[in-house]
């Protein structure tokens, strides 16, 4: 005697198909990096009147943690990675580590396992005391190789 209940039971989806629906986050944050990224690259920060001045800067005349980032981004992009280091140390660092993380929550995400980035407490005040004793330094006069 068939089945008589086999229409109600749900198709067993593909492989192929739960690991597209696993890769589809990951693929749409590359994306958007991909086309910020883009868009840093072809419109110049170097030239003036494209991105507006950081406010920190234009109050005070302190360089903020950020400062510099665009410019950054735009050697990146070019191949210059000196005069992406010059613009921005800690932003290329920033790179590479999201590059870094990106690559670990595809090859999990493959394998139909969670990512899980938990920051401790410790690991917290770790970037931060970094990020505070970069913006420090690069506003120091010994600091200079660091001003974007």
């Amino acid at each position: 005697m068939p089945d008589v209940n086999a229409e109600s039971r749900p198709a067993t989806p593909s492989a192929e198909s739960t690991v597209a629906a696993r890769l589809a986050v990951p693929a749409g944050v590359m994306a958007a990096v991909a086309g910020a990224f883009a868009y840093v690259g072809t419109v110049d920060p170097y030239q003036p009147g494209h991105y507006p001045v950081c406010p920190l800067y234009r109050l005070t005349g302190i360089y903020c943690p950020g400062c510099g980032g665009l410019r950054s981004a735009h050697s990146f992009i070019h191949g210059d990675f000196l005069a992406a280091l010059q613009s921005n140390a800690l932003a290329v660092v920033g790179y590479l580590g999201f590059a870094v993380l990106w690559t670990v929550w595809v090859v999990r995400a493959v394998r139909g396992r969670p990512v899980r980035i938990e920051l401790g407490s410790r690991q917290l005040w770790v970037l931060g005391t970094l990020s505070l004793v970069f913006t420090v330094v690069r506003n120091l006069p010994f600091g200079g190789w660091l001003h974007p």
